[in-house]
């Protein structure tokens, strides 16, 4: 495979998946994010890897464009490792869930890209939290990846960004995860402060 026809699959992979997003659930994502900011609650997102540097990003824009209270553990990397380190990998974000006292009100948003298996025991810390929100009855959305795994299961809005190649499966996910929560945060069912600058665009001659 030549870089050009690596190229242009990659991009024709990124359209089909746009075509195929289910859009009705990412509404309903929108809805609920609404919902929580209306009753008082408060927005937990979590994620690993990529999906960490995706939760703090979505942390500001949330809090600032959507004037929801957000937050996530990766943003702490004291009591993350803390945690960690004394209590083990796998039940340091419901452990930090519980701290921060979650809620019936509350929603928690899992970046993921496979969503947690149980079976696998692969990515257990997001299944534990998961398991913790559900029991507290928090809502949980998720955009993840693959068939979506145990967040995908129980969510009660999970946007899976389809397969359509294997062997890109994690970038494809990962990328697309920052597409649906940019699109999430500016919907209008959402957003109540603009952006800098498309609220400059009348001063462009």
């Amino acid at each position: 495979m030549t870089v050009t026809s690596y190229t242009s699959d990659y991009l024709d992979e990124s359209i089909r998946i746009i075509r195929e997003l289910d859009r009705s659930v990412i509404d309903r994502m929108a809805q609920i994010l609404a919902d929580t900011r209306e009753g008082g609650g408060r927005l937990f997102i979590l994620g690993v890897g990529g999906g960490a540097g995706h939760a703090s990003h979505a942390v500001n824009d949330f809090r600032k464009i959507a004037g929801i209270e957000s937050y996530t553990p990766t943003d702490n990397v004291s009591e993350l490792t803390a945690r960690i380190n004394d209590e083990g990998w796998d039940s340091s974000f419901r452990r930090w869930l519980e701290v921060s006292r979650i809620a019936a009100q509350d929603t928690v948003l899992v970046f993921s890209v496979g969503g947690g298996n149980i079976d696998l025991k692969v990515s257990m810390n997001i299944v534990e939290a998961v398991k913790l929100a559900k029991e507290r009855g928090a809502r949980v959305l998720g955009v993840v990846g693959r068939d979506g795994g145990y967040t995908a299961q129980v969510g009660d809005a999970v946007v899976i960004v389809p397969t359509v190649n294997p062997a890109t499966v994690t970038p494809h996910t990962e990328a697309f995860q920052a597409v649906v929560w940019h699109l999430v945060v500016s919907h209008p069912a959402l957003k109540r402060h603009e952006m800098a600058w498309e609220s400059k665009q009348t001063a462009i001659p």
